[in-house]
């Protein structure tokens, strides 16, 4: 699944270990998900929607939309 999670993360200068800090997972997790590796569990894409104050579509694509 492509995602902005990197991108959200840069544009405010959080490191991979800083973003994994705040949402509780390892650094490692991270960067599964932001090279699309692994997929966040559902609660895990719930906490990177708040973190970030986006809706989870706005971070993830499943490519289902047109």
């Amino acid at each position: 699944m492509k995602n902005r999670l990197k991108v959200l993360r840069a544009e405010r200068d959080w490191s991979q270990a800083e973003l994994a800090g705040r949402l509780d997972v390892s650094r490692q997790a991270v960067n599964a998900i932001e090279t699309g590796k692994h997929d966040p569990s559902l609660p895990l894409a719930f906490r990177i929607s708040r973190l970030f104050d986006m809706p989870i579509e706005d971070i993830f694509d499943d490519g289902a939309r047109p």
